[in-house]
């Protein structure tokens, strides 16, 4: 049984690592000599951009689409709105079980990133002026044509994507933190639902990008709060409408919120790119972003970072390599 803080108890988790690990490999996690070095502590990368689309999303995907084929073996479809790696999970998983995916992303969005998700298969559909515009139209036209509509939040993505933190927590043994992007909130819930379980005491901090700031605010108040606008070139944490259970889960068992700008995010990629010779998206570098903001505080410790998207443009990525803060 599991207690009434966590969604899921750790026989499922398990469960749902072995389906997930039927498809991929648990991705690694190094403590490249250069970045600890600069950082001031031991440095844990978890390489979640080493998965089959570049981002965790992938895992949620799997056990969500699985479970739906087994439930609704006849499902006419599936459709989801996205920026890009929840898109990409999707319909990569949606080839797998045979099904069709629809995926709304908002007008100019990354044509790298519609592009990868046609790939895939999935029908691509541009709507809106952002993520959360796209998102209300999907879920319109899931209802007047039947499709079954794929949220970015919920349980069966959060039990599949919380698997990245069971490989995590099982490699390394004593982390006093972990620093996780929050979007819509699966990465930071799986990682807190599995500290939990495992009865760690690590802290969990949420990273989120100054000019999108819902999730700050959400755990401020102790509540959701949407805000007004959500302009980062971080998509993955461009948001503007939090999901309630999700904030239910940061409020609950996450030490803190950090917020960082988009300049910081922009240096942290070129960290990454400098020191591991890894690709990091905005959103896969804004956790180190704030740990390097938070060095002095983590000054000695035992840290881990979750690199999750390595989806990125190759022009965006020389803006950033040139030293050139991108634009949302």
């Amino acid at each position: 049984m599991h207690s009434p803080d966590t969604i899921f108890d750790l026989t499922e988790l398990e469960n749902a690592a072995m389906l997930v690990h039927g498809v991929m490999p648990p991705t690694p996690q190094y403590a490249w000599p250069k970045l600890c070095r600069r950082a001031g502590c031991t440095v844990w990368v978890k390489h979640e951009n080493h998965t089959p689309t570049g981002a965790f999303k992938v895992r949620g995907g799997l056990v969500y689409l699985d479970r739906l084929r087994h439930a609704v073996p006849k499902s006419p479809g599936v459709i989801s709105a996205t920026r890009g790696n929840h898109g990409q999970s999707i319909a990569f998983a949606a080839a797998r079980t045979g099904m069709a995916a629809t995926i709304y992303v908002p007008l100019n969005n990354s044509l790298d990133q519609n592009s990868a998700i046609a790939a895939f298969g999935a029908r691509v559909v541009e709507f809106g002026k952002d993520f959360d515009e796209a998102k209300h139209e999907a879920f319109r036209v899931a209802a007047a044509e039947g499709l079954h509509f794929v949220p970015s939040f919920h349980r069966d993505l959060v039990t599949g994507v919380a698997s990245y933190a069971l490989e995590l927590f099982r490699a390394v043994a004593h982390l006093d933190a972990v620093y996780v992007g929050v979007g819509m909130g699966s990465g930071i819930t799986g990682l807190i639902t599995v500290r939990d379980l495992l009865g760690l005491k690590t802290e969990i901090i949420g990273v989120g990008a100054a000019k999108a700031p819902a999730t700050a605010l959400s755990f401020a108040a102790g509540r959701p709060i949407n805000s007004a606008s959500a302009q980062t070139f971080a998509d993955g944490l461009a948001t503007r409408e939090p999901n309630a259970e999700a904030i239910s889960a940061i409020c609950r068992g996450a030490a803190r919120m950090v917020e960082v700008t988009e300049n910081s995010i922009a240096e942290a990629m070129g960290i990454y790119f400098d020191d591991t010779h890894q690709i990091a998206e905005g959103a896969g570098a804004a956790p180190l972003a704030a740990l390097m903001q938070e060095r002095h505080r983590m000054a000695n410790k035992n840290v881990a970072v979750v690199l999750s998207g390595g989806n990125i443009e190759r022009a965006r990525f020389l803006q950033v390599l040139s030293g050139v803060t991108p634009s949302a």
